[in-house]
């Protein structure tokens, strides 16, 4: 059956011994986009609890209650950036996910009301529909969401079993690879520190200082470029704050 086969492509992709991270991540994401029937792109996350205590570090980790995001993989760009969006307002199938720990379906995300924020990024990026699925993964969480640009793309009955499956399948081999159970080699291959919602509300404050617009037009300019460029807006958002200190350390020259 399709679905034993997938998901068993799925655990070898994050066992290999060639596979990185950030390589399993995005091949899990793109396996999945080519084998769920009715979906458009795939999205797998390695978020992190960073447990409960206030201080710096529970402000950092407010885009997804006590988890940031440590690795992700996407297999589209729009969907890429649809992500980021959610993680940088804390609104979204995939925060609400690891937030709440259950399965998060979206029917159609114009008939939504749960996440104001992110309606109109999700329809810009073509991401109408979705089923997303939480899987525990020592200490941290692993969130499987399959996407569609038509809506009522799946039928939940039938997909959220399946998604439940992948998921589950993701956190095992990315476990018995041993790649995100100790802290110090999982941060030499970080890909999404939680430092992005930081660099991209800098990006912003950048744009915003140079054209007179509000955070909204400023976050809006760096999708247009990322999307332009077929890019994330977190690596937008990271040249722009470099190019800017560059120009700051030569007096403007």
């Amino acid at each position: 059956m399709w679905v034993d086969r997938l998901a068993r492509e799925i655990g070898a992709l994050g066992q290999a011994e060639t596979a990185t991270p950030e390589r399993a991540l995005d091949q899990m994401s793109a396996a999945a986009a080519r084998a769920v029937p009715g979906c458009s792109a795939a999205l797998v996350v390695i978020w992190r609890d960073v447990g409960a205590g206030g201080g710096a570090a529970e402000d950092t980790a407010r885009a997804a209650g006590r988890h940031v995001v440590v690795d992700y993989g996407a297999s589209h760009p729009d969907l890429a950036t649809a992500f980021e969006h959610q993680y940088t307002t804390d609104e979204g199938p995939a925060v609400e996910a690891v937030r709440e720990m259950r399965p998060v379906a979206v029917g159609d995300v114009l008939r939504e009301d749960r996440w104001p924020a992110y309606t109109s990024m999700a329809v810009q990026c073509g991401d109408r529909a979705s089923v997303t699925f939480p899987s525990e993964l020592e200490g941290e969480v692993v969130t499987f969401g399959v996407h569609a640009v038509r809506p009522d793309a799946f039928d939940e009955a039938v997909v959220t079993p399946v998604v439940a499956l992948l998921a589950e399948h993701a956190a095992a081999a990315l476990h018995s690879a041993g790649r995100y159970t100790d802290v110090a080699r999982e941060a030499a291959h970080m890909r999404r520190a939680i430092t992005v919602r930081a660099v991209i509300d800098q990006a912003k404050g950048i744009i915003m200082h140079a054209r007179g617009c509000d955070a909204a037009e400023a976050f809006e300019e760096l999708r247009r470029v990322a999307q332009r460029n077929r890019l994330k807006v977190a690596d937008v958002a990271r040249s722009l704050v470099a190019e800017h200190a560059q120009h700051a350390e030569t007096g403007g020259r």
